[in-house]
């Protein structure tokens, strides 16, 4: 099935490259490279020289995003972070550790009581106390109890974190198919 997908998008593309080109093909063919999924555009050799000259595009000034009306998608969406892992919230860069403050989202974060039968333990005094453990896991703990605390940890990145929203008009929902653009 995924080498039936790879030859329809070839030639496909391959139509777009060898046919005279209008000043819209281009978003044409970056989109049909970036929607392809299995295999991605990075093993389809029709899509490497559309997804090339976007990249190298992307580098200058005033760039702007080619766009293909007839596929119904302009400018692709952009999320850099994953979803946090079950029980976790994504949360701003500030770990409670005074290490600077970001707006971005690159935090897990959850909030975690480890006292029992409801008592709380006063074990120390000293207040906003963090410990790290051994897997990248900072914990900040809250006032003098030494059993509630918040857990923070970084937010994975997505390894395709450029989107398409597509709409498929049988269903008249959209699909969202994610790529990179590493070469």
């Amino acid at each position: 099935m995924k080498y039936l997908l790879a030859s329809m998008l070839s030639v496909t593309v391959a139509s777009f490259l060898i046919s005279p080109s209008k000043a819209d093909d281009w978003g044409c063919e970056v989109l049909l490279c970036a929607a392809a999924s299995n295999p991605s555009w990075h093993d389809v050799p029709a899509c490497h020289p559309p997804m090339e000259k976007l990249i190298s595009a992307m580098k200058r000034p005033g760039f702007s995003w080619p766009t293909c009306p007839e596929g119904g998608a302009g400018k692709p969406g952009y999320e850099k972070y994953a979803e946090c892992p079950a029980g976790w919230t994504p949360t701003t860069g500030d770990d409670g550790r005074g290490q600077g403050f970001s707006r971005e989202q690159s935090q897990c974060a959850r909030k975690v009581t480890t006292c029992k039968g409801g008592r709380s333990s006063y074990g120390f005094s000293s207040r906003g106390r963090t410990e790290t453990t051994a897997d990248g896991i900072t914990r900040v703990f809250s006032r003098n109890n030494a059993c509630a605390f918040t857990e923070f940890r970084q937010r994975p990145r997505r390894s395709d974190p450029y989107y398409f929203d597509i709409k498929d008009d049988a269903t008249d929902r959209s699909n969202r198919f994610w790529f990179n653009l590493q070469k």
